[in-house]
């Protein structure tokens, strides 16, 4: 595909990603991708300086950006990431914020596509969440998506994490028509304890490994509401404490585990309609 010329701006950009002094590329790795991509390399200058003035002089020779795409591409060939995963994401987020004004992003295959182009910082920042990307990769459950979008596209970790587990309790209110909440909505709604028969189930609840599935789960749904669902109404967020993509990503994970093991139980009351 032919690509519209980079402004300046946007090379400076992507030349500051690529030879950032901390993460980005080597001198040597510098030269060797400008050579493979041929544009010529200025010498030993600030490895941001040295992209910004190959990639300007190279579209300004090719009338277009499609040469800057290419190498774009080659520095971002997931190869060269198969020791650090996480570079290979950090770099792709970075890039795909300043390609979202030229209308492009770079696919998890390190390949270019086409999109619509952003027209604002915001835009384009929501569209290059690593965070979101990534619970799109690992196919997590669409009900804690819808529940906490807002929050995931604003990078509000706490309330994203926050919202998603009270999703978890809606949710089993629904199935069951309780108007509990917390552990005592889930022992309600799932305890086993005296032989008791619970409201929904998994499985049978015939042999020790029923029991020990069944009791898994609930004591992972109860401990996840202890672990964030269980705030005093008066705590605000920003009082509370800090957390981080890495455990938003992981929280919401388990999340999107029990939302599934939700809509795969059975009710053991025929006449109720989950």
């Amino acid at each position: 595909m032919v690509i519209r010329r980079f402004t300046d701006n946007e090379l400076m950009e992507i030349s500051k990603i690529l030879g950032e002094t901390s993460g980005g590329f080597t001198g040597t790795q510098i030269a060797a991708l400008l050579t493979a991509c041929g544009f010529r390399d200025p010498g030993a200058i600030s490895k941001r300086d040295r992209m910004f003035i190959a990639l300007q002089e190279g579209q300004d020779r090719d009338g277009s950006g499609t040469n800057v795409a290419n190498l774009i591409q080659h520095a971002m060939d997931p190869v060269r990431y198969r020791e650090n995963r996480d570079q290979f994401e950090d770099r792709r987020h970075d890039l795909n914020v300043i390609l979202a004004f030229a209308g492009m992003r770079i696919r998890d295959d390190g390949k270019l596509e086409q999109v619509p182009a952003a027209t604002t910082l915001s835009e384009a920042q929501q569209r290059a969440s690593k965070l979101r990307s990534e619970l799109m990769r690992r196919g997590i459950a669409g009900d804690v998506l819808r529940f906490c979008r807002p929050e995931l596209l604003e990078g509000n970790y706490f309330h994203a994490v926050f919202e998603a587990t009270k999703s978890v309790a809606q949710k089993l209110r629904d199935r069951t028509g309780l108007a509990l909440d917390g552990h005592a909505l889930v022992e309600q709604a799932l305890g086993i304890k005296n032989n008791r028969t619970p409201m929904l189930a998994w499985n049978g609840l015939t042999t020790d490994n029923d029991i020990s599935e069944h009791r898994g789960v609930a004591l992972m749904m109860a401990g996840t509401f202890s672990y964030f669902r269980n705030l005093p109404a008066h705590v605000p967020k920003v009082g509370f404490r800090t957390v981080t993509e890495e455990e938003a990503l992981e929280i919401l994970t388990i999340v999107s585990f029990l939302h599934r093991r939700l809509d795969a139980a059975v009710s053991t009351n025929p006449s109720r309609t989950p």
